[in-house]
């Protein structure tokens, strides 16, 4: 793809394997997830000519993966009745060995403890490999919130780990 040239079909359809593996990531299930990417692409395709970068297509249809499920999330914050990412830590943990199912259970709950903000830096750096500059992009915010959120949030989790909510609180404190 060269600037100013249409972006087609099948380059968006390239994306939608990052696209649901950072949805499935954020919602927690596949059918949510496969949900969300699928408004994401109907949006895109749409929208595709307000892209004036056609390099630029992986961060854009992340933006509008992300803005479509913090849309999402309000909607049901209105509606009330969520289910907790906690609920989900079983059928992850049966994906792994037994000998790991323990920490993948711990690492879910925690995770799931996680603003909603810490999660997204977290999946977007460390699972979709983005750099700060592109996850900035993506979540509309300067790169330098996003590196001190990115801090926090490693902290926060690692204090869960580590030692769970009174551990996190307690270390905050001192």
């Amino acid at each position: 793809m060269t600037p100013g040239s249409p972006i087609a079909d099948h380059d968006i359809a390239a994306h939608v394997p990052r696209l649901r593996r950072y949805a499935t990531a954020l919602v927690g299930n596949r059918p949510d997830a496969d949900d969300l990417v699928q408004d994401c692409v109907e949006k895109a395709l749409a929208n595709r000519h307000a892209l004036r970068d056609p390099s630029r297509l992986g961060g854009w249809l992340m933006s509008i993966l992300h803005n479509l499920h913090v849309s999402v999330l309000r909607g049901r914050r209105r509606r009330g009745a969520e289910v907790p990412v906690e609920d989900l830590a079983d059928d992850l943990a049966l994906s792994a060995t037994p000998a790991d199912r323990g920490e993948v259970r711990d690492f879910v709950r925690a995770f799931g403890q996680l603003t909603e903000e810490h999660r997204a830096v977290l999946l977007l750096t460390g699972m979709e490999g983005l750099s700060y500059r592109e996850v900035a992009e993506v979540l509309e915010l300067p790169i330098g919130t996003v590196m001190s959120r990115l801090a926090r949030a490693r902290e926060r989790l690692r204090a869960l780990l580590d030692g769970g909510v009174e551990q996190a609180v307690v270390r905050r404190i001192k």
